[in-house]
């Protein structure tokens, strides 16, 4: 006999099979949440067309969901959306960091301009424009804004690194194992950092803000955040580039600091 779930929400139907297991719920939580799978492999589809194809991040997110659903506390409070979202979106990087499949020149043309970034930020105290390092890098300004866009890929692979790194030292947010009020240290840290990002987001200019927001929250891809902010892709993968290249700055220097 078919079982009806339309009385329940998604939320209380997670809750239910986390007390009966009844593998017909988990069946349909898993069709319930396959609208996240594809936005977010549609919104990505830069980072892995180039060695994967849709259907193939959907079947990994199918997988992803279906152990997420096993591993999430609903005591953690935070949503299970929220929850899914990161896990497959981290399912993606991490294919991609695997495949090693971003070109060599473009690896040693995003350390060129973080070092010069770096290096001009040390000197002036702030970050810099993109003219002055431009400048630094004795290149036009359009060749690098080219440069820049070209790393948009790599420049979100990269942060991630960063936050993973800040991992070891227990300075990113994570999403804890127990009871977090079990580890008040963890989470002091876990706050901390939390202010720390917002921080860092709240001193990108406006645009860059709204970019950020639209990709990350909205997870709009670049196509449509052109053409929600009404300017070319090109632009909008540069602007992209630009706030990750200071929010990786700042964050690796709260990291390590």
């Amino acid at each position: 006999m078919e079982q009806d779930f339309t009385q329940y929400t998604n939320e209380d139907l997670l809750i239910k099979y986390k007390r009966t297991k009844d593998i017909k719920m988990k069946h349909e939580l898993v069709m319930r949440y396959m609208y996240m799978v594809r936005s977010i492999s549609i919104q990505m589809r830069d980072v892995y067309l180039s060695f994967a194809q849709v259907e193939d991040i959907v079947n990994e997110g199918v997988l992803t969901i279906m152990s997420g659903i096993e591993k999430f506390d609903p005591e953690m409070n935070v949503k299970f959306e929220t929850y899914i979202s990161k896990r497959i979106r981290g399912m993606i990087i991490d294919m991609a960091r695997k495949q090693d499949w971003i070109p060599r020149s473009v690896r040693k043309n995003a350390k060129e301009l973080d070092n010069a970034v770096m290096e001009l930020c040390n000197r002036l105290g702030r970050f810099p424009s993109p003219k002055e390092t431009a400048e630094y890098m004795d290149i036009s300004l359009e060749k690098y804004q080219e440069a820049l866009g070209k790393t948009n890929v790599y420049s979100v692979l990269s942060l991630d690194m960063v936050l993973e790194a800040g991992n070891d030292n227990k300075k990113t947010v994570q999403l804890p194992a127990v009871n977090e009020n079990e580890q008040p240290e963890d989470h002091y840290l876990q706050e901390e950092f939390k202010q720390i990002l917002v921080h860092a987001i709240n001193n990108l200019k406006e645009n860059e803000q709204k970019v950020i927001s639209l990709y990350y929250m909205d997870e709009l891809n670049m196509k449509e955040i052109a053409q929600v902010m009404n300017v070319s892709e090109p632009r909008i993968s540069q602007i992209h580039s630009n706030a990750i290249q200071k929010l990786k700055l700042y964050l690796t220097g709260f990291i390590n600091g």
